[in-house]
C-alpha cells in the first residue's frame, strides 16, 4: 500500500469506530488516506480522531474548502484510487443506490472512477428490509463491492446480520481493490 491513496467514507453508525482501526491499518501499511464524515457520523465519532491518524484534514462539509479549492469532491475523487464507505447505513445506501449527490461523501462517489467498496452495518431487521436489499442490489449492478454485514452481537443488544465486515476483511478488500488499479499494475 505504499504510497496509494485510498478515500474513506464514514456514516452515522456505532460501527464508526471501527473505521478508526481501518484507517490505521491503512496508514501504517504506507497508504495516504482522506476521511469524509456525514454530520451523522460526527456524532459517532469525532474529527480529531481521524486527523490525528491520518495527518490530514478531516472533510464533513461539501462548501467548505479546505484542499481543493474546484470542488472537494473533485479533488479528493481525483486523488484517490479506491473509495471505501465503511460503516453504510440503510440511508447512505439508499441516496447512493439512486444517484444522489446532496452531500460530499455521496458526490464524491458520483465522481469516483475507481474501485468503490461499501460495508454496511445496521439493525438486523433494516439489513432484511426488501427496500434495503433493493438497494444493495442496485449498488452491486452498478459496480460497486458491497462486504455484507457479518452476524453477531449489534449495539441494539439483539444478535444478527448487521455488523460491519470485519476490519482485516474490509482491508483485505481494500488491498486486492488497489492491485487492481493502474499505479498497482506491474510496470
Amino acid at each position: 500500500m505504499q504510497g496509494r491513496e485510498i478515500l474513506v467514507g464514514v456514516t452515522g453508525s456505532v460501527a464508526a469506530y471501527k473505521t478508526a482501526e481501518l484507517v490505521s491499518r491503512c496508514v501504517q501499511a504506507g497508504a495516504g488516506v482522506s476521511v469524509i464524515l456525514t454530520r451523522s457520523a460526527v456524532r459517532f465519532i469525532g474529527v480529531a480522531t481521524f486527523e490525528a491518524l491520518t495527518g490530514r484534514p478531516v472533510y464533513v462539509d461539501m462548501f467548505e474548502p479546505r484542499e481543493h479549492f474546484f470542488g472537494e469532491h473533485i479533488g479528493l475523487a481525483r486523488r484517490a484510487e479506491v473509495y471505501c464507505i465503511a460503516p453504510a447505513t440503510a440511508h447512505t445506501i439508499a441516496r447512493l443506490a439512486h444517484g444522489f449527490g446532496d452531500d460530499l461523501l455521496c458526490a464524491c462517489a458520483l465522481v469516483f472512477e475507481g474501485p468503490v467498496l461499501v460495508a454496511p452495518a445496521m439493525n438486523v431487521a433494516m439489513w432484511r428490509k426488501p427496500a434495503v436489499q433493493r438497494n444493495v442490489q442496485r449498488l452491486r449492478d452498478d459496480g460497486f463491492e458491497v462486504l455484507d454485514p457479518e452476524p453477531g452481537w449489534l449495539s441494539c443488544r439483539e444478535e444478527g446480520t448487521g455488523r460491519m465486515a470485519d476490519v482485516e476483511r474490509i482491508f483485505s478488500a481494500i488491498q486486492k481493490a488497489l492491485s487492481r488499479t493502474a499505479h498497482g499494475s506491474p510496470d
